[in-house]
């Protein structure tokens, strides 16, 4: 069996460089961390994490990453129910929490690894982070535990979890209710292309127009960037030409920019066009009319999120992902129409 000392030996370091680099200690060079991973990995050397945290001090700081936040719209409360769900899981621990804001711009000046490093951070929750990001890339295949929220990783590494609801089972929900509702011309207004929240709700309703004997056209898409302003513009421009009976939106933030394109163009939702959103943001219930969407318990999500992190720092864990139920919140943005368009 590989120990730590035939590692530091292949290395050309000592053991206390070693120990230090698998503890995130900020004094070892980046580059010699790395090749210390690479060399460990090679000979089948993984350090035990009871012994690690007996053998040195213990980080009890749990560090939330949120790429987006700045950037979103005062009406999207998302973000904010899933700190609250963070905090009360935190506070109820014996760990602390660090919170690190980044926006497009940030986000790539600073490495999230790094990040943790420099803090003494233990565990890393990642929230609104996009997958093809080399950050995320990086710190998914360190030995800093994660969770990632709305996004399962594609990754071997036992430290790696993640929370979300079932995005292909929700999407295509809210696709077979406007099918059983006789709507058959169904515009898209998808999120952020490369983003697995999007890519996971673009395979439900695939599924769902599968099983109602047609074809989704993916050039058709419309992504608005889950902008209200973008699928303002976006849904006024497609009705220059189209008259589609349902928009369904992959947020309620986009829905809201397709309603007000609606009313613009002289027509009415429901009786001219049906809406439906995803999130069932505050607004979605004050909407005139109100908007039917799938809900989404971000406090739970923020809050199991953080628990399912300090297990992994406690080496405590028989799962690796949590899933939170959605649910179909039905109001009155979308009307049954009594023939199919064909």
């Amino acid at each position: 069996m590989t120990t730590i000392k035939d590692v530091a030996k292949e290395a050309g370091v000592s053991v206390s460089i070693v120990s230090k680099a698998f503890n995130n200690y900020t004094d070892v060079n980046e580059k010699t961390r790395q090749r210390i991973f690479e060399i460990a990995e090679q000979m089948g050397y993984t350090p035990n994490i009871v012994a690690k945290n007996l053998s040195s001090k213990k980080q009890m700081t749990i560090g939330l990453i949120s790429s987006g936040v700045l950037n979103n719209s005062e009406k999207d409360n998302n973000a904010f129910n899933i700190f609250k769900g963070v905090y009360t899981a935190v506070s109820a621990s014996q760990f602390e929490l660090s919170i690190y804001l980044i926006d497009s711009q940030r986000q790539k000046q600073k490495s999230y690894a790094k990040y943790c490093r420099e803090r003494n951070i233990g565990g890393a929750l990642l929230q609104g982070i996009r997958i093809d990001d080399p950050y995320y890339i990086e710190l998914i295949d360190t030995n800093i535990p994660c969770v990632v929220l709305d996004i399962i990783p594609e990754t071997t590494n036992g430290l790696v979890g993640s929370v979300s609801i079932d995005n292909v089972r929700a999407s295509k929900e809210m696709a077979m209710y406007l099918f059983e509702r006789n709507h058959r011309d169904i515009a898209i207004i998808a999120g952020r292309k490369n983003t697995y929240v999007n890519s996971e709700r673009i395979k439900g309703v695939q599924e769902a127009f599968k099983e109602n004997g047609l074809e989704l056209n993916l050039e058709g898409i419309m992504y608005a960037d889950f902008s209200e302003q973008e699928a303002y513009e976006m849904s006024k421009k497609y009705l220059e030409t189209k008259r589609p009976t349902a928009f369904l939106c992959f947020s309620d933030l986009m829905a809201f920019g397709v309603m007000k394109a609606v009313k613009e163009v002289g027509l009415k939702v429901p009786e001219d066009i049906s809406i439906t959103g995803f999130d069932d943001l505050v607004f979605s219930s004050y909407t005139d009319p109100q908007l039917t969407t799938i809900g989404q318990d971000f406090f739970e999500i923020g809050k199991l999120a953080a628990q399912l992190l300090e297990d992994l720092m406690e080496n405590n864990l028989d799962h690796k992902h949590v899933n939170v139920e959605h649910k179909l919140v039905e109001r009155g943005s979308v009307k049954s129409i009594s023939s199919r368009k064909e």
